[in-house]
């Protein structure tokens, strides 16, 4: 995944976009790169590897050494960006955010129309900023270049360009992630987390729509392409991805979250599941709000039965050598014993996708006294792996444990049934889920439903990509011209 982050202002903002972009983080563990420009300096650009860093540590000095009253810059999982790029349209930076299914594709059409070559990266891979930046250069304007690279991607793709007079940023076509708009005293700032620039003092004026090109001066924002009717923002960004205190389409991420959890104790108490445990938790950090959302609507107290500890291997950085990295997993998770201690335990988890930490966790919980583990999903069961944002970075669909288990019951011929595995009522569906319990030491299992994390965002259905659950999508992509 990743996000972007960008400023125009009335004077220099590298160290505002330091922050923006740094807010950022948990988006992404690859890496991270900052562009700016000024009219004595012209274009200025630092890019950086930050697998086993922080982002903060590789541009802690980018304050000193940049300098810009226009700047963008972003946390990414793909490849090194932002670009500096020279074309008939002049000098501008770029960076992307999304998954392009067709590179390949994309690359030969321009190759075939007399563009003579690209800048192969390692094992013959075209950066992908490149690409896009290539196909936007074959239009008169940025907003038609825009507009047509859009169309043919397929998968999503977001955009956020600098030139050296504006930024324009651009929605991926049908809104599968958000691009929010800041203003404040020093200028105006897009960016996907619209905390990051709150905590800088900028407030929400503006949302962009699906597929919605703008562009951004210090003294606000002028739409270039107005926005699409469809979208299909991705779920993911509610359950897992977003920042609990980021709002997307209006709906507040930590109230998602909570009103999901309220939802999962529901259906227990309906069913009367899971009643006599002693206390409820959250799988930290994603899965704590679902935690307390149970917690108030079960009444069972919420407690932290184990705490992360994060300053020393925060978010995803680990060491390459696998001893070293079986260690860090287990020195991650310090127990409370008095609270796990023949204790009957129920811990939400914001998703099981492949189940093996889950697994992990819940047999630590096991080994340090407890009695019962049951475990509910703030999602339904993974049954499809993401092919817009690959928020399921899974390679395979074998690789989700919903999918294996599915296939040790019954071989290929659940494949034909999965809507009825998606379902906890139908007897496949509980098949599954005492599978899936029996084979990972779970007292009990339950996931949310459809239904249920969709009312929990609060948007209509069909402006909500469930993809990953129920295999149903919206596309728009390929092929023609805008």
């Amino acid at each position: 995944m990743g996000g972007f982050f960008g400023i125009a202002a009335h004077q220099n903002c590298v160290q505002d976009v330091f922050f923006g972009v740094d807010y950022h983080s948990h988006l992404g563990t690859k890496r991270a790169g900052m562009a700016a420009y000024n009219s004595d300096d012209g274009f200025q650009r630092d890019i950086h590897n930050i697998a086993n860093s922080p982002f903060r540590t590789k541009f802690e000095r980018v304050c000193e050494e940049m300098h810009g009253h226009l700047s963008i810059g972003c946390i990414s999982d793909a490849d090194p960006q932002p670009l500096l790029v020279r074309s008939g349209l002049g000098h501008f930076a770029i960076c992307i955010v999304g998954l392009i299914r067709n590179a390949d594709e994309l690359v030969q059409s321009l190759l075939d129309s007399g563009i003579n070559h690209f800048e192969a990266m390692g094992g013959g891979h075209i950066n992908t900023t490149e690409l896009i930046a290539s196909l936007i250069s074959t239009k008169a304007s940025f907003q038609e270049g825009i507009r047509y690279v859009q169309k043919q991607v397929k998968g999503s793709l977001s955009i956020l360009i600098m030139t050296p007079d504006k930024l324009i940023a651009a929605r991926d076509l049908l809104g599968r992630l958000p691009v929010v708009i800041g203003k404040g005293e020093k200028g105006c700032a897009v960016s996907f987390e619209s905390f990051a620039y709150q905590k800088l003092d900028y407030h929400t004026i503006y949302e962009l729509g699906p597929g919605e090109v703008v562009e951004i001066r210090p003294e606000g924002v002028k739409q270039l392409l107005p926005p699409g009717e469809r979208m299909q923002i991705c779920a993911f960004l509610w359950t897992y991805y977003g920042y609990p205190n980021s709002t997307y389409e209006g709906r507040t991420v930590e109230l998602m979250r909570m009103q999901d959890g309220q939802y999962l104790a529901k259906a227990d108490h309906e069913t009367q599941t899971a009643q006599d445990v002693d206390a409820v938790g959250g799988m930290p950090d994603s899965g704590t709000a679902y935690g307390i959302g149970y917690a108030n609507e079960s009444g069972k107290p919420f407690t932290r039965p184990f705490i992360k500890y994060t300053p020393t291997w925060p978010r995803s950085f680990m060491p390459s050598v696998q001893s070293l990295r079986n260690e860090v997993a287990k020195m991650k998770i310090i127990p409370v014993p008095e609270l796990i201690q023949d204790k009957k335990l129920l811990m939400v988890d914001d998703s099981i996708v492949r189940g093996t930490q889950l697994k992990e966790t819940v047999d630590f919980l096991y080994a340090n006294g407890a009695k019962e583990v049951h475990i509910r999903s703030a999602c339904p069961p993974c049954l499809y792996t993401c092919k817009y944002l690959n928020f399921t970075s899974s390679k395979s669909e074998q690789e989700l444990i919903a999918r294996r288990v599915i296939l040790q019951l019954e071989g290929e011929e659940g494949l034909n049934h999965l809507d009825e595995y998606l379902d906890g009522s139908t007897q496949r569906g509980k098949a599954m889920r005492k599978a899936i319990c029996e084979q990972m030491g779970f007292a009990s299992l339950e996931f949310q439903t459809v239904d249920g994390l969709v009312d929990s965002i609060g948007l209509p259905e069909d402006r909500v990509c469930t993809y990953c659950w129920t295999g149903r999508a919206v596309e728009e992509e390929g092929g023609e011209e805008a």
